[in-house]
């Protein structure tokens, strides 16, 4: 069996939602709780499998501690690490051994990709994000909107204890957060 036939039985097998484009190119969903969803890709190669997730878009401020916390958390990473694009997007790549496409192999790597991804991106949010932060709390709270899925971000907020929505209302995300990837 060659990589792209093991890649799609792994994945089946696991019950994941993905796309297939292309031979050998697979989007995979993996869905998280502080972001939405983490879209994985896995492409199997001539020599090795390409994994890439993109993780949130360029800061808005603080680029340098942003970027060297990024850094400082590659060192105990495994199989993938944080990465930037040409305009300073921030991505999880990695690269494995064709060797790797296996059953527990394909779950241990994905389960690290979602778990890096996701429990790392409200610190990233509040380290390049803040300001947008405040101000969707502030337009929010100003309008009578929802602000329960900014409730996350609390310690960066003047006055957000006891303000705006109740636990109970809708916790959609906010475009301006960048939740929608």
């Amino acid at each position: 069996m060659n990589a792209d036939e093991a890649l799609k039985a792994i994945l089946d097998e696991q019950g994941l939602e993905y796309e297939r484009p292309r031979p050998g190119a697979y989007l995979v969903k993996l869905p998280g709780k502080h972001k939405l969803a983490t879209m994985t890709w896995l492409i199997a190669g001539d020599h090795s499998l390409h994994v890439e997730a993109f993780f949130c878009r360029q800061p808005d401020e603080n680029h340098e501690e942003f970027y060297r916390w990024l850094l400082r958390k590659n060192g105990g990473m495994y199989g993938v690490g944080f990465t930037l694009d040409p305009v300073g997007d921030v991505y999880l790549v990695g690269r494995l051994p064709l060797s790797a496409v296996t059953p527990e192999e394909i779950d241990r790597i994905l389960g690290c990709v979602l778990t890096y991804s996701d429990d790392n991106f409200d610190r990233a949010l509040e380290l390049g994000f803040a300001e947008s932060i405040r101000r969707e709390w502030d337009w929010r709270v100003k309008r009578g909107e929802s602000v329960a899925n900014l409730r996350p971000f609390a310690r960066i907020l003047p006055d957000a204890a006891g303000e705006g929505a109740d636990a109970g209302d809708r916790v959609g995300p906010g475009p301006a957060l960048g939740r929608d990837s």
